[in-house]
């Protein structure tokens, strides 16, 4: 059990410059030895004082949101009332909370004291770093007396969380929503029109159109020439698959290439559903761990978001054969097949390359992965020692082994989007609009 009344640090200094004095009077005048001592209990006196005169703690209160969003920055806010106490001093407060919400487990924060409410109020900021459930536990409260010798301290129990949701702020991006926005006025439909498999109208011809597209029976009713307008399918099938392992739990610019691949398929996802085709997404690491209905209304979004958010990380090295095996006999038609994925291990790439080519045969696979932009830094760093040299050469290895992958992926007719972190998203939805004007899927 805490003892409610604690010296300060102070308290620690006065007590630690009394000693050589009293070493000093102890040497000087051997009999005025009472001294000593006398000064310490005076000192333990002041510190009890100033501690009952520090006032008790009457209320608390921790305001925390109750969701969030992986690398949004979160608020948390403390308030306390304090009874027989005036506004001096200081109060200081920590909290224990999942590492999600905080690498040390824990933050601390000073509070202030507001004569408009009469209560002690101080926020901090945390940056959640994984998605899930994150509880916040013990919280600690300490405040000083008067003479700053003697405090008081407190633990109470927040009994509280904060629910953890991928990361959606590029899907309420002011750039994203006018593109949206533009799709009621036809500009979607304009830019995803010409080499679809639907008939959707005749438009005169223009000199720089297809000449394939002429419709020669009508131009020859009409006296002139006519082309076709076809409109790309709608109610097309689209897998977004995430690889769970190892190797996509590794961060990249503070966050896990996971929650990076999230994002960028929830974005994509949300094009889609307006786009009338139906969305599911397939998760898995050793086993299959997700696999959603799909879903086709795009009022139904937050199922897709609910689902991402359940994708957990495993320390392991993914089953490619067994996943893909799985998506395949769950698939009844052609689909468009979105995987995200990274990869290290030469043995392991081959793995993937093998059941990759399988899933080919029947589907149109996109395959994503994040540019390791760190192994390029090692790889184009000035050595400036025989170990910068091996670093840099094996850094090089990796990159020429990832390109040969990638290249051979392309040789099977699979599709590549390498880019940066923060432009998958983007690079994503136009691969995506290229091959919905194109046809492809079905």
């Amino acid at each position: 059990m805490t003892f409610p009344i604690l010296p300060t640090g102070r308290t620690a200094w006065l007590a630690a410059i009394s000693a050589p004095v009293a070493v000093l009077i102890a040497a000087a005048a051997p009999g005025a030895w009472i001294v000593a001592p006398a000064a310490g209990v005076a000192l333990l006196v002041l510190v009890l004082l100033d501690g009952l005169l520090a006032g008790r703690l009457a209320d608390w209160q921790l305001i925390a949101p109750e969701d969030a969003e992986v690398g949004e920055p979160v608020t948390v806010t403390m308030l306390a009332d304090l009874a027989g106490r005036a506004g001096h001093g200081r109060l200081d407060a920590a909290f224990a909370c999942d590492a999600r919400l905080a690498d040390s487990g824990g933050a601390e924060l000073s509070l202030g004291f507001d004569p408009a409410t009469g209560s002690w109020q101080g926020d901090t900021e945390l940056v959640p770093a994984r998605r899930g459930t994150a509880p916040l536990g013990a919280i600690w409260l300490r405040w000083s007396g008067p003479l700053g010798l003697g405090a008081r301290q407190v633990r109470r129990e927040a009994d509280r969380a904060v629910r953890i949701w991928p990361d959606l702020s590029p899907v309420r991006s002011p750039e994203l929503q006018h593109f949206l926005r533009d799709a009621q006025f036809g500009l979607i439909a304009r830019r995803i029109r010409g080499e679809g498999t639907q008939f959707e109208a005749l438009s005169e011809y223009e000199p720089g159109m297809d000449r394939r597209r002429i419709d020669w029976k009508a131009s020859a009713r009409h006296t002139r020439l006519y082309a076709r307008e076809n409109e790309s399918e709608r109610n097309n099938q689209i897998v977004f698959a995430f690889d769970c392992g190892q190797a996509m739990c590794e961060p990249v610019e503070g966050l896990p290439r996971i929650d990076r691949a999230v994002t960028a398929a929830l974005t994509a996802s949300y094009v889609a559903l307006k786009g009338g085709d139906r969305v599911s997404l397939f998760g898995f690491a050793q086993r299959p761990e997700l696999a959603t209905p799909f879903i086709g209304d795009p009022r139904l979004f937050h199922r897709l978001q609910t689902a991402a958010a359940s994708l957990d990380y495993h320390a392991e090295e993914p089953n490619f054969t067994l996943a893909l095996a799985t998506l395949t006999a769950r698939l009844q038609r052609r689909s468009l097949i979105v995987l995200f994925t990274d990869f290290t291990d030469p043995t392991g790439a081959e793995m993937m390359i093998e059941s990759v080519g399988r899933l080919v045969e029947r589907h149109l696979v996109l395959f994503v992965t994040i540019e390791d932009q760190e192994l390029a830094g090692l790889r184009d760093a000035e050595p400036d020692s025989l170990a910068d040299l091996a670093t840099a050469v094996t850094a090089d290895t990796l990159t020429r082994q990832r390109a040969l992958v990638l290249q051979r992926l392309r040789q099977m007719g699979v599709d590549i989007i390498e880019a940066p972190h923060d432009q998958i998203g983007y690079r994503l939805i136009d691969s995506y609009l290229e091959i919905k004007r194109k046809g492809t899927i079905g």
